[in-house]
């Protein structure tokens, strides 16, 4: 059956009602320049098994990070998920709506959410957290946007060690107005608090500091902390690589008043980019500004434990100027997958997993540093570090590629217009590569050089 909802007829008599000559005029405020001139260049219709022949010849250019001895990091790294996880997210009771538009009858999502909350405050040494966001840099904005109402300050401070994808993030959900300033990179060593203190004035809302930062660095937040809150703004923690949080002190013990990270690495694969799990943690006084869904435990007329979604300041529920934020659902799933994921590890689990991606992380770099020319930068890291190579790392990556090893991530690909930067590999190594992975990215990587 063909789809046709509108006629030429529909069409004339509704823009006529708008009032505009054509359809053309509903897109005036779309620059000429991002406008199609003609059809979209895709080929012209085929029959279905044409097209899954075709589909499936394009897939099988890529190189899968499971077909291949895999490093890469940079936000995004892979973990094994036991396929418990898989088996128990696709069981009856949780496949229900994603969003509870009616809380109180999705008791049993409810609940894991309530427990996702539990976990994720226990993990970043936080009083409470949300029941999940988007991904780690939507909440990495939302943080700074409820750091400045809290503060009634307009301005941020962010480290040079912040992944330039969330400050980029953060920059396009800013409000007019709104003042940022942003370190250098700085691959050999983490962000100081005599840095980040010469940046904040009586205007900073508030300073944005990633730990390990992104190119693996582990910060020293307390610091930092101090120096923030003499000035009377607030520290705001990003996480990217949330298995870390087994091994390194949480950043609410060492002082930050908001946390948020991405959740991925537990439960969830790498799935070429997305969907992941943004995470997002506060202290109990500021509860009142945190965005998003937060679910809280009570009890009903008989007595009876029960969960209800509470504190609700989203625009769905109250008026849009009062709303903390726009955001009107969680990663249902992803955070069902990570609960899952974490209950199954328990906190010796959790501590484990880190001490083996710790351990994975060191041996590559002791055997990556004994090819001639590769100098590794950093002091302390967790399972990630930046090389620097005698040559531009993009083609490098490339040419590793080609002999079957992921080898990490160019500085390149996330600072492109930083010719200082062309030369740095970020390498992330978890407790999916085995010994004979190891050898085969230093062999390789002799090779390239």
């Amino acid at each position: 059956m063909r789809y046709l909802p509108l006629t030429g007829d529909d069409r004339s008599a509704m823009l006529a009602r708008i009032g505009v000559a054509d359809i053309d005029a509903l897109f005036r405020d779309v620059p000429q320049v991002a406008r199609l001139n003609g059809p979209v260049d895709l080929p012209h219709h085929a029959g279905e098994m044409d097209v899954e022949r075709r589909l499936v010849a394009m897939a099988a250019r890529n190189l899968a990070a499971g077909q291949a001895a895999c490093f890469l990091g940079g936000g995004a790294y892979r973990h094994h998920v036991p396929a418990s996880v898989d088996h128990l997210i696709q069981r009856s009771e949780f496949l229900t709506s994603y969003t509870p538009y009616q809380p109180e009858i999705s008791q049993g999502t409810l609940q894991y959410l309530f427990e996702f909350q539990t976990q994720v405050a226990l993990l970043t040494g936080m009083d409470v957290a949300n029941a999940s966001m988007y991904d780690g840099s939507t909440a990495c904005a939302e943080a700074v946007q409820m750091a400045e109402r809290i503060t009634r300050r307009t301005r941020s401070v962010l480290s040079g060690g912040l992944h330039p994808h969330y400050a980029e993030v953060v920059r396009t959900m800013a409000a007019d107005g709104h003042e940022m300033v942003s370190l250098a990179p700085s691959p050999q060593a983490a962000v100081t608090a005599e840095e980040i203190a010469g940046l904040i004035d009586d205007a900073t809302a508030c300073v944005v500091v990633q730990s390990p930062d992104v190119f693996g660095n582990i910060v020293d937040l307390a610091p930092i902390a101090a120096a923030t809150h003499a000035r009377g703004a607030l520290l705001v923690v990003v996480v990217t690589e949330v298995v870390s949080l087994g091994a390194i002190e949480p950043p609410g013990h060492q002082g930050a008043d908001i946390v948020v990270g991405e959740g991925q690495s537990l439960g969830v694969g790498l799935n070429f980019g997305g969907p992941y799990l943004g995470l997002f943690a506060t202290r109990e006084k500021y509860v009142r500004q945190m965005p998003g869904r937060l679910c809280g435990e009570t009890v009903d007329a008989e007595g009876r434990r029960g969960f209800v979604l509470t504190l609700s300041t989203r625009e769905q529920h109250i008026r849009r100027e009062k709303a903390t934020s726009n955001i009107c659902t969680n990663a249902g799933l992803c955070s069902l997958a990570f609960t899952i994921h974490l209950s199954l590890l328990g906190e010796t689990g959790l501590a484990r997993l880190a001490g083996l991606n710790h351990a994975a992380a060191a041996t590559l770099e002791a055997r990556l540093a004994q090819i001639k020319g590769v100098q590794p930068l950093n002091a302390t890291f967790f399972n990630e570090f930046t090389l620097r190579l005698p040559r531009a790392a993009a083609p490098v990556v490339e040419e590793l590629a080609a002999r079957g090893v992921l080898g990490g991530v160019p500085a390149s690909r996330l600072w492109p217009d930083d010719p200082d930067l062309a030369d740095l590999l970020i390498v992330a190594a978890t407790e999916t590569n085995t010994p004979a992975d190891i050898e085969r990215f230093a062999s390789a990587l002799a090779e390239v050089l």
